[in-house]
């Protein structure tokens, strides 16, 4: 099951390549005025029977896109001045903070001698909860008991959806994830628990699945081609939360990050991070908090000229190493 976002399914059309072209031919202009820089956005490193969210590259595929980007390009730290740069640069940073990136990636990394920026939602730290898009995967797909329709007891929402067929069961979780990520914690956690009484499942997750221990995580800030960013506390979309909640997601993601690795956290990134996900009280909370720069979800280029708090990335996936070298070379571009 591949959980497709809308513009993963926009059609073709004359408009859009127009667009496409124009963009295209401006960045390029730009990248001849101020040399650019394409951040990288990873989640996941680890072979994963089923990813939904296509989040995961596989390590084999991770060492060809290091080793590729080592041969073709400078890679630059996130955190660090990025003002005094006169030459096309790559950076390299993952979100959410599973455990396979310290037990997986790191290694590649160290071998390679390559730096990446780790930005770590806190909620799951030290626990066996996966994050809730997790979650719901395995409680829909993962379940050995499934009724024949599911019905969702809510005020505004509530509604019964058929769920005796694998089809049906995919629909729901579509659904459901698109519905799930427009509530605050407080709301989305009554929902995941009608779900796990539906399947008869508890709240233990999967191995695979799981967030950093405190121990694994202070092991990836020790290393010297590792740095940590906060990533709020529930990666909830800052966009619906009012600005005292957020103010509590962003500024509690950074004081539990620096009370267990002793260090200050400087860099941050948004959840999700599409344009729709955070808003200018996002960004100024950011600012206030003591960050230094924030990381957004859309395509584009950093250059001299970027809001440091809301710095372009381009998402990969896992690809094998002419698509990863054709994409890169698309990123400069796109």
């Amino acid at each position: 099951m591949k959980l497709l976002r809308p513009k993963e399914l926009s059609p073709a059309n004359p408009v859009l390549t127009a667009y496409r072209k124009v963009r295209a031919a401006r960045n390029r202009f730009f990248n001849l005025i101020d040399r650019p820089n394409v951040v990288l956005l990873y989640h996941r490193v680890t072979n994963l029977s089923s990813d939904p969210e296509v989040l995961a590259v596989t390590p084999d595929n991770f060492r060809t896109h290091i080793r590729h980007l080592k041969e073709t390009v400078p890679i630059v730290r996130f955190g660090e001045d990025w003002s005094k740069i006169r030459r096309p640069v790559v950076t390299i940073t993952f979100d959410d903070g599973y455990a396979d990136n310290v037990l997986e990636a790191l290694p590649i990394l160290e071998e390679e001698e390559v730096h990446a920026t780790f930005f770590v939602s806190t909620e799951n730290i030290d626990t066996m909860r996966e994050h809730w898009w997790d979650e719901l995967g395995r409680i829909i797909t993962g379940g050995r008991h499934f009724p024949e329709s599911f019905t969702l007891r809510d005020e505004r929402l509530g509604r019964t959806w058929p769920t005796s067929t694998p089809a049906e069961r995919d629909a729901l979780y579509c659904e459901l994830h698109y519905l799930i990520m427009r509530l605050d914690p407080a709301r989305r956690e009554p929902w995941l628990a009608q779900l796990r009484r539906w399947a008869q499942v508890d709240e233990t997750g999967r191995e695979e699945y799981r967030a950093m221990t405190s121990d694994e995580l202070r092991r990836l800030a020790s290393s010297e081609w590792a740095s940590i960013g906060a990533h709020t506390v529930t990666h909830t979309p800052l966009s619906i939360l009012s600005e005292e909640a957020q103010r509590e997601e962003i500024v509690s993601s950074k004081r539990r990050l620096e009370a267990l690795l002793g260090m200050e956290i400087r860099v941050f990134s948004y959840p999700f991070g599409t344009k729709n996900d955070y808003n200018r009280t996002s960004v100024r909370i950011c600012r206030e908090a003591g960050f230094v720069k924030a990381a957004a979800n859309f395509p584009g280029q950093a250059h001299r000229w970027t809001d440091p708090y809301q710095i372009p990335r381009q998402l990969v996936r896992n690809w094998g190493p002419d698509t990863f070298a054709a994409r890169v070379a698309d990123f400069w571009v796109r």
